[in-house]
Order: C-alpha cells, then structure tokens, then sequence
C-alpha cells in the first residue's frame, strides 16, 4: 500500500513516514498544497491513502481536497487539523475528506484511521453529477443548470440527487418517498407529486422532457 503525506513540517512528515514504513507501508512526501494537488491530479491511483494537513504553503489542505473531489480523484484522505475545533473538522469534512485526526495525535491513531480507510470499499460515489446541462456538486451542495445556480429546498436536492443517481431508471413515488422522508413524515400522499412539480419550475423543466412521469409508476430522468 502507498501512502502520499502532505505536511509542511517537515520534521512531523519524516516521523510519519518512518513510522508507516516501519509498518509496511511506502510513502512519499510533500509538503505544499500546489505540489501535492499536481502529484494527485497526475498520478491519481498511485496512491491508496493521502494524510494532508490543513494549513499548508501554496493552497490549504480544503481547498486542495476540494479541487480532487471536482475533478473525481476518489483516492480517500484523512485531514490533520492544527485544533480540535468543530469548524475545521466541518470545513475538512465538507470539502471530500473521509476523516480528521486533530494534532497533537498518537501515531497509534493515525494508523488506525488509516487502516480504516484501506478497508472501505475502492470504489466511491461521484461528488459531480451530470446530465445534460444540469450539474449537481455533492461536496458543495450545488446545483447548476447551463452554468446558472439553481436554488433548492433540502428535499427538492434529495430528489434531484437521487434521480440524478439513477438516470434513465423509471424510479417509483415510493422510492423517492423512502429516499428523502423518514417514516414519521405526515406528509400527505401528494408529497412527491408536488416537490416534482417545483423541481420541473426551478429546472425550467415545463414540458416534463427531463424529469419524466411514467403514468402509473413513477418518474424517469433523461437528459
């Protein structure tokens, strides 16, 4: 297994490294944002996990993470964070990192975060979906259509995302129900009709060609 590790201290990254290899591991270093988000982009399955710092020279470890993400680098990556404050961790979780270890840690926890990380499964969601002209960034919660946002309610996003998932797949009304309401939900039976009908408005979706109905089951996205 490889591991990349990007820390600008370069004391903390040789201690690191020497304790992955004395566990088996191989492990190169860097320690920029910029040389680390050019030896991802290039040689994105070299790699099976990235420890990076938050703070870094260059580009900050969020804003690195959140440049593979977008551009589909699922390699998994464990962020150190300088304080154990809830906004980091936040800002690491949300910009596609899998975990978070505060500094100072023990070298014990590092690897056993990183093993956990090994064990998941290699192949991972897409953050970006597409189809047609509408994208929708999952790290960002983002929705755009021809490169203009489109504003939605959490479970107009839940929905979208969910048929976006499933393209081309007629999907049931209760599918979608089971997806974005929990079953204490009272809603009325209507409900996914109605957050149907407000996407097909944001989307400009009119006529029904994208977010189709198939009568009598459910609806079928087509881009």
């Amino acid at each position: 297994m490889k591991i990349l590790v990007v820390e600008d201290n370069q004391k903390l990254a040789a201690n690191i490294k020497e304790g992955l290899e004395h566990e088996g591991f191989a492990v190169d270093c860097v320690f920029d944002g910029l040389a680390a988000e050019k030896r991802i982009l290039i040689n994105r399955t070299d790699y099976d996990v990235v420890i990076l710092d938050l703070m870094l020279p260059g580009k900050d470890g969020v804003v690195v993470c959140q440049s593979w993400r977008e551009q589909e680098v699922v390699v998994p990556v464990l962020m150190l964070t300088a304080r154990d404050a809830t906004d980091d961790k936040v800002k690491g979780l949300n910009s596609g990192a899998d975990d978070y270890l505060a500094k100072p840690f023990a070298f014990e926890e590092l690897l056993a975060r990183v093993r956990a990380l090994l064990r998941r499964p290699a192949v991972t969601e897409k953050t970006v979906l597409e189809a047609g002209d509408i994208t929708l960034d999952t790290v960002r919660r983002r929705v755009e259509r021809a490169g203009k946002e489109i504003v939605l309610t959490l479970k107009e996003y839940m929905v979208l995302e969910y048929l976006l998932r499933n393209q081309h797949k007629v999907i049931t009304r209760d599918a979608l129900y089971d997806h974005a309401w929990d079953y204490a939900d009272n809603s009325f039976s209507n409900t996914v009709n109605v957050h149907i009908k407000n996407l097909r408005q944001k989307l400009h979706d009119n006529n029904g060609e994208l977010i189709q109905t198939i009568r009598g089951v459910g609806y079928r996205l087509e881009a």
